[in-house]
């Protein structure tokens, strides 16, 4: 059961209360370039991504996000590092949402301003700490980096965000450590009642940095938390999107878009799944249908589970079964497998 929290909207997507948890990315583009960020934006938009956030390290930056934000779909939010006045101006041009790293963003007087420009547009500001990022008197206080001095970093910015009025905040905490990470979640849950922004941080490559955003996203959503997610991988953003969703689709949290199963393959297998399953996967992965498809190698588990799912394939010696919604519809040969499977399931649009 998730926890029940406070709701807020970036543009029109609901983050909290009974919203769908919601993926997120950033753009690795240069925020200067539009051409190139616009582009990247809506080949992420095509893959389900519902926040897209983007770099603002300078002013020529900023000036560039109402260009943008006209050319996308999707909310945009501002990344902000060191300079609030890049964040008082992104607010001027009608960002979506701002995030902040109160390590790094200055004195009482900074947040107070951004605060109140931020509330009297109704604009979500997220407190983004880091671990590698924390502030000197914590990290002396606390001896390094903790899961404790984390959740002190974000209390004490928020507490100045609500001295001035302001309460539409999101939370996120993230360290690259999975164990740091979970039991700052588990921290700061207990302490306010804002939504939360998961994520590992510099999780890595695409192959291990899945696996490591899979395994510590996983642990914490299971336990309830979480409203809106980021999978932070060395690679394409897209990627991060779609590993984003299918973390989701695991936990039974989002249904969108098709969900392979596919069995490992073994001695047993008599048609090349391999090949059949990746070339499958490739064609439907940006299909926006709630759909389950079934791509097995033998007679054992393959008949039962191509039943179960909405439409499947269950292989036999250069031959397979067509399943559709757990009735055999007829006998294929190999090397027409994959574009029968593909006719069926575009029927089914």
């Amino acid at each position: 059961m998730r926890k029940e929290i406070k709701q807020v909207e970036i543009g029109d997507v609901k983050i909290g209360g009974d919203a769908p948890i919601s993926v997120q990315s950033m753009t690795n583009t240069d925020t200067r370039d539009v051409a190139a960020t616009v582009e990247q934006i809506r080949k992420l938009e095509k893959a389900g991504c519902e926040l897209i956030r983007v770099a603002v390290p300078d002013q020529d930056a900023a000036e560039k996000v109402d260009e943008i934000k006209a050319a996308i779909d999707i909310p945009l939010i501002a990344d902000i590092h060191f300079n609030h006045r890049l964040a008082l101006r992104v607010l001027e041009l009608g960002i979506d949402g701002l995030r902040i790293n109160p390590g790094n963003i200055g004195g009482e007087d900074k947040i107070k301003a951004v605060a109140l420009a931020a509330k009297k547009r109704e604009v979500p500001i997220r407190v983004g700490v880091n671990a590698g990022s924390l502030e000197e008197g914590l990290l002396a206080e606390y001896g390094s980096p903790t899961s404790e001095a984390m959740v002190e970093s974000a209390l004490q910015n928020i507490r100045l965000l609500e001295k001035y009025g302001f309460n539409d905040i999101i939370i996120s905490l993230k360290a690259s450590d999975v164990d740091m990470t979970k039991e700052a979640y588990e921290l700061i849950a207990k302490k306010v009642n804002y939504p939360l922004h998961l994520g590992i941080t510099e999780a890595g490559t695409e192959w291990a940095g899945t696996i490591k955003s899979a395994v510590g996203l996983g642990i914490i959503l299971n336990k309830g938390l979480g409203d809106t997610i980021r999978v932070s991988l060395t690679g394409d953003p897209v990627q991060e999107v779609r590993v984003g969703y299918e973390i989701l689709k695991s936990l039974n949290l989002r249904q969108k878009g098709p969900e392979i199963i596919s069995c490992p393959t073994c001695g047993r297998c008599e048609i090349d799944l391999i090949e059949v399953a990746n070339e499958v996967e490739q064609k439907i992965q940006n299909l926006d249908l709630n759909l389950k498809v079934a791509i097995m190698g033998c007679v054992v588990n393959g008949p039962g589970e191509a039943k179960e799912a909405d439409i499947g394939i269950a292989g036999g010696k250069n031959v397979g079964l067509l399943f559709k919604e757990g009735e055999v519809i007829r006998k294929v040969s190999e090397d027409e497998l994959i574009a029968t499977l593909l006719t069926e399931i575009d029927k089914m649009k």
